[in-house]
This record gives C-alpha cells, sequence and structure tokens, in this order.
C-alpha cells in the first residue's frame, strides 16, 4: 500500500507543470502558442529565457524529488525498482498530467531530474549526446530522441542494473513517441531548426568561409 502511495505521489508530483504554473502568474497558457506543447522548447520560444529556465527547473526538480520520496520512504537505494518506477510515473505525470486535462509536456527535463537521482553519470552522457546533436543539426527533437537512446545504449554496454534496463529502454521510446510529431516535420522537411545552436556550421564558415 505504501509502494502504491508513492508512485501515485511521484505521477503527481510529475503532473504539476512547470509551463502551466509559472504561465498562471504571467496569465499565459503556452499550450495555446507556439508549438502548443507545454515544455521547456516552447516555453523558451514562445517566453524567453528567464521563463524557460524557471519551467526547467521546476520539470527537473519534480522528476528528482519524486525519486527522493521514494528512496525516503522505502529505504531502497536508488537504482531499486521502486525508485526507478518512481521517476517513470513522474516523466508519465508530466506528459499526461491529471491537472491539467492529461495534456502536458514530452518529459525531457523530468527524466533528467529523475536520473540525476537514480543514474548521475548517465546525465553527462545525455546532456553531451543532447548538445552535440544540437549543435550540429540545430533540431531539438530530434536531439532529445537520439539523447533519449543514448540512455538504453549506455544502460546496455554499462551492464545496469535490470531496474535502470527497463527504465531505459522505456524512456527511449517514450522521447520518440511524445517527438513523433517532429520527426514527423523533419522527414517532410519543416520541422524549424534552432540555427544559432549551429556551432559546428558557424565554426566551419568563419574558417572556410563556406
Amino acid at each position: 500500500m505504501l509502494d502504491i502511495l508513492i508512485l501515485l505521489s511521484a505521477y503527481c508530483l510529475g503532473s504539476i507543470s512547470g509551463s502551466l504554473l509559472l504561465g498562471r502568474f504571467r496569465g499565459v497558457d503556452i499550450r495555446t502558442q507556439g508549438s502548443g506543447n507545454a515544455g521547456g522548447t516552447n516555453a523558451f520560444r514562445t517566453q524567453g529565457f528567464k521563463f524557460a529556465l524557471g519551467v526547467v527547473l521546476v520539470d527537473v526538480g519534480k522528476g528528482a524529488f519524486a525519486v527522493w520520496l521514494a528512496v525516503r520512504f522505502s529505504s531502497q537505494a536508488y537504482f531499486s525498482v521502486l525508485p526507478t518506477v518512481a521517476a517513470l510515473c513522474a516523466v508519465l505525470g508530466h506528459i499526461w498530467p491529471v491537472f491539467h486535462g492529461f495534456r502536458g509536456g514530452k518529459g525531457a527535463a523530468t527524466l533528467v531530474g529523475g536520473l540525476l537521482l537514480l543514474w548521475p553519470v548517465s546525465v553527462l552522457v545525455l546532456i553531451a549526446v543532447w548538445a552535440l546533436c544540437l549543435t550540429a543539426t540545430g533540431y531539438v527533437g530530434l536531439s532529445t530522441v537520439l539523447a533519449g537512446f543514448s540512455l538504453a545504449v549506455l544502460a546496455w554496454v554499462d551492464y545496469a542494473p535490470i531496474p535502470l534496463l527497463v527504465f531505459s529502454v522505456i524512456v527511449a521510446l517514450l522521447m520518440l513517441f511524445t517527438h513523433r510529431g517532429n520527426m514527423q516535420r523533419l522527414f517532410q522537411g519543416n520541422e524549424y531548426r534552432f540555427d544559432k545552436a549551429m556551432l559546428w556550421r558557424r565554426g566551419w564558415r568563419a574558417l572556410f568561409g563556406k
């Protein structure tokens, strides 16, 4: 019964959307703006850096807090089954929030928050893959999907405990699912590209003028 309460609490924590919570203070609902997504990327595009930073901090924090609660009240290790499932519940809550009509964000920031406690070294790999892809292509969605799958690869090659391996595969597929619109637009050739982030191309042009 306690485990169920912990997982329900993790889901409810995940359902607290940073963008919608902060948006109430500003009088905006970013689901009606930009891409219509309640995540940090759309918050940045429509409301600016400071607002997006606040959104990311809330969304990362709730993922970490969900895992901490599971460890605190179950006395399990961070990589054990219950804390790992709690992290997944927080991500699911962010994607399908009960407090916001089951219409939320894409779950990446909340995933990072959970991993900060579950598997800290993996966050470095995720960020490295995400940044590498973003600076090469300018596509945020593609970068997030590849970072998600890099987590599953890391879990496999690093012989991660079974709960983390299963979790990594599930969240990689979740990142692909929540970014399916981005991938479709990418294949159609009309996905938004963050040109200013393409540091490789800018550096190449600076050196060779092409």
